[in-house]
């Protein structure tokens, strides 16, 4: 088993890298995405408000593997070919945005009004608000959520593989059709997975107690 393992490892350790730089990806477009989207939808013109919540309610309710197929097989129908790379990180984007939206709109609801209130009353901008006010409350309330979705997005970059792409999934895929010893290599994945989230999820819990120091 050791031997599999150490032929298995040059190859598992490509498509971890790519396991990697696609959640990254996903991560940091959807939350650039998702706060703006976010704060439209909460701040924003009613127009605005309902695009945001039919485009949020509408990728929420599509499985994730749909989706996929979706963007890589619909969008060439009306001229827009993406390689299988960049339509799963669409895909996997859009669908993280869409809950990252609903993250933001949950931390800013719980704020009392009372707050924004008090700040319009001293004389500060909008800008101002979100700024000094409303995001640093609201920052608390929509981390652990949001770690939570970037561990989701970790585990969902595994679905990247069904487009060919040789992620970290692929590569354990393609290694048991040379060995023909599936248990011993999805163990060693399943541990790269766990790794990850689990290094995730004490980073969450750091920046939790870090931020503790606002009070309700």
């Amino acid at each position: 088993m050791l031997g599999q393992i150490a032929y298995a490892l040059p190859f598992l350790a490509e498509g971890f890298a790519l396991t990697l730089w696609v959640s990254l990806l996903v991560v940091v477009l959807s939350l650039i995405a998702g706060v703006i989207l976010g704060v439209g939808l909460v701040y924003g013109p009613a127009p605005l408000r309902w695009a945001v919540r039919i485009f949020s309610d509408t990728i929420r309710g599509i499985p994730i593997l749909v989706l996929i197929f979706f963007v890589y097989y619909g969008l060439p129908a009306v001229g827009v070919h993406l390689q299988s790379f960049w339509a799963a990180v669409l895909a996997l984007t859009l669908f993280k945005t869409a809950q990252v939206v609903e993250y933001l709109r949950g931390a800013v609801a719980s704020i009392p009004k009372g707050q924004s209130e008090a700040a319009m009353a001293i004389g500060l901008t909008f800008r101002q608000r979100l700024a000094y006010v409303i995001f640093p409350q609201a920052f608390r309330r929509f981390l652990p959520p949001w770690i939570n979705g970037v561990t989701d997005a970790v585990k969902g970059s595994a679905l990247v593989s069904l487009l060919g792409i040789t992620d970290l999934m692929q590569a354990i895929n393609q290694v048991i059709g040379r060995t023909y010893e599936a248990m011993p290599l999805y163990i060693l994945g399943a541990l790269l997975y766990f790794a990850v989230n689990y290094a995730l999820s004490l980073a969450s819990r750091r920046l939790e107690r870090r931020f503790a120091f606002i009070r309700e």
